[in-house]
């Protein structure tokens, strides 16, 4: 009886273990998209919000993004297991293994969604609003007949939108009376588009073999190394010219850093070569002293851009723009 009950214990544990790991609450780090729109909104308002409302809406918000997250890594655990099975590291993932509870799974997918909801409605109903977005956003990505992860390009694009939608999150921690600017968002959807690709980039070549690639992932069917890092180019290319206008409209200061964010996109490109790297596995991102250099100093050197004026830089740019238009 003893060891029956022993026996017992052990299985519910090890399943509730396995759902909590379907939920990848390690990646909760994904959170860090958030804080731009925080900073670029606080700066946009000129810093006029109570402070003990900020951090409410900060705790309230971040609570709420975690668990609508989470809800969308249950789905995705759960109707990716077929193809996972089939990737020589994803095959002993809970669901695939067989240690999660299916009925179990998508009653976690619901009140995950449902929790993070409830708390969003607590900060503002565009947050509520932005949240839904990421959710539907999800179910997209993931859920026939649509599953636009299993297209060619879209399955990048449809689910690094995730990173402006993010940034909205952040802006309307702040405000929900104004909009950022659409250039700073198309570039944030550029540069997660950029981090995506890379991330598929990373997986296709260590499977090494198109055929075993296509029956894990569908779009691999259509991809190849060399498609990959073409669209990389075109998403980092994007990223930079939409960057660069917002800059160019908004914060003069900001084109200081760019030789900052230039590094961090070469680390990260680098890094996508190797097998099993970060870049696949983005949770470990933090693990990697040679990229978490570069993105501390570039984020430390853009948060500070955004609230130094720089005269002599706008100066200078606007005597050589007086300068060409008398030639």
């Amino acid at each position: 009886m003893s060891a029956t009950l022993q026996t017992g214990q052990s299985n519910f544990g090890d399943r509730l273990r396995a759902h909590i790991s379907i939920a990848r609450f390690d990646h909760v780090s994904k959170n860090v998209f958030v804080l731009p729109g925080i900073l670029v909104a606080y700066r946009a308002i000129g810093g006029h919000i109570e402070t003990g409302l900020l951090l409410r809406n900060i705790v309230l918000g971040m609570i709420a993004c975690t668990l609508v997250a989470c809800s969308n890594y249950v789905i995705n655990e759960v109707l990716d297991a077929a193809y996972d099975r089939y990737h020589p590291t994803k095959k002993f993932r809970p669901v695939p293994s067989g240690r999660v509870n299916i009925p179990m799974a998508y009653a976690q997918w619901i009140v995950m969604m449902l929790l993070g909801l409830l708390v969003a409605y607590q900060v503002s109903g565009m947050f509520l609003a932005a949240c839904l977005s990421l959710w539907i956003m999800g179910c997209i990505y993931n859920i026939k007949p649509v599953r636009t992860k299993e297209v060619p390009y879209l399955d990048i694009l449809s689910e690094s939108i995730n990173n402006p939608i993010r940034m909205l999150m952040g802006w309307y921690m702040v405000t929900d009376q104004t909009l950022p600017p659409a250039t700073l968002l198309v570039a944030y959807w550029m540069i997660g588009a950029y981090f995506m690709g890379l991330k598929r980039f990373g997986e296709y070549r260590q499977i090494s073999d198109p055929a075993l690639a296509a029956t894990y992932r569908r779009s691999f069917k259509h991809y190849t190394e060399r498609t990959l890092l073409v669209s990389v180019m075109f998403y980092s290319s994007a990223a930079m010219l939409f960057f660069g206008a917002f800059i160019a409209r908004y914060r003069l200061e900001l084109i200081l850093a760019f030789p900052l964010v230039a590094w961090v996109m070469a680390v990260y490109l680098m890094i996508s070569f190797e097998n099993d790297s970060a870049v696949q596995n983005p949770e470990y991102l933090h693990r990697e002293t040679r990229l978490m250099i570069p993105v501390l100093l570039c984020a430390a050197v853009l948060s500070t851009l955004m609230f130094v004026r720089i005269p002599a830089l706008h100066n200078f740019f606007v005597r050589s723009n007086f300068e060409d238009a008398q030639r």
